[in-house]
């Protein structure tokens, strides 16, 4: 696997993602809708209980007082997201019979983060259930003296009949798509406190997609030497120029990989790709995917919403 560590770039995008009207906006509205805590998060995070105060689990916020129990609860999650990366969305239970759900968040092939949910039963405890788990607990250190104070919070914790969890977790998968589209967009547009002359030569690169535009232009069109040019554009977009003009055009060919109609051979020269062939790898190493298998998955979904 490789290094859970974002590389710069992605963890900039990712920190741009966490912090946009969009993920904020639905974080509040699934934690009020559906009382589970929401946390979009990268692989090198701790999930911490903390955190979600306001709608965790009681139990759980009891039982991360006890160092063991807390241990294990961070190793299943390393665990969920481990597997998450590579399988797509997944949920796994712990010792004491709680579910966590995580759904990846992706920037083409590259996993940006994950949505992760959870701390609810998917079927009613019972008191034999909880005497295994806190026998589990004593030998792990917990104190007994707070045998009741947890009994009352464990048969507090949310259940979830299955079906409902399920479509709680349809949404998350919904909206984690969104996110990754709307990824692709914070890699192309800027918060405004680029440099003017950035801003230039990126509006004459959107403007001419379907155009070869030579570094001489570009730069002519920030006012910079070439160099300079090149040094800043990176500084900024934390791309090159070549990288950035590539991703702007394999966005612009997404929406256009909408439209049933259209050729993909059509789409790729209309976006200002050489060749088919160079395109293809190009929206390959970007979306994780090829333009027609993307195609096919992003109409099958808009037809099931229909």
């Amino acid at each position: 696997m490789a290094d859970p560590i974002l590389p710069n770039f992605e963890r900039v995008v990712f920190e741009r993602l966490r912090a946009s009207e969009e993920f904020t906006s639905y974080e509040n509205a699934f934690r009020l809708a559906t009382g589970l805590p929401l946390r979009f998060m990268r692989m090198d995070e701790e999930w911490c209980l903390l955190e979600h105060s306001e709608n965790q689990s009681p139990f759980c916020e009891i039982i991360n007082k006890c160092k063991t129990a807390c241990s294990e609860c961070i190793n299943t999650n390393k665990r969920l997201l481990e597997m998450v990366e590579v399988e797509g969305p997944m949920t796994c239970g712990c010792f004491s019979g709680l579910c966590a759900t995580a759904v990846p968040v992706r920037l083409g092939s590259t996993t940006l983060g994950f949505l992760k949910t959870g701390q609810v039963f998917r079927k009613q405890p019972k008191k034999e259930d909880f005497e295994r788990v806190v026998s589990k607990l004593i030998e792990d250190g917990f104190d007994p003296a707070k045998r009741d104070l947890l009994h009352q919070a464990y048969f507090q914790t949310q259940t979830i009949d299955p079906k409902r969890y399920e479509s709680m977790i349809l949404l998350l998968e919904t909206f984690a798509d969104q996110l990754s589209r709307h990824a692709d967009n914070l890699v192309i547009i800027l918060d405004g406190s680029e440099p003017e002359a950035i801003a230039k030569a990126r509006r004459l690169i959107h403007a001419k997609l379907d155009e070869p535009i030579s570094l001489a232009e570009l730069a002519a069109a920030a006012g910079l030497s070439e160099s300079h040019f090149c040094r800043t554009f990176k500084e900024v977009t934390k791309l090159t120029v070549t990288d950035y003009t590539t991703r702007a055009r394999i966005a612009a060919a997404r929406k256009e990989l909408l439209r049933p109609a259209a050729r993909v051979s059509d789409i790729a020269f209309r976006v200002g790709f050489q060749s088919l062939s160079q395109f293809n790898r190009s929206f390959a190493k970007l979306v994780g995917c090829s333009p027609t298998k993307f195609r096919e998955t992003e109409l099958n979904k808009a037809k099931l919403k229909a």
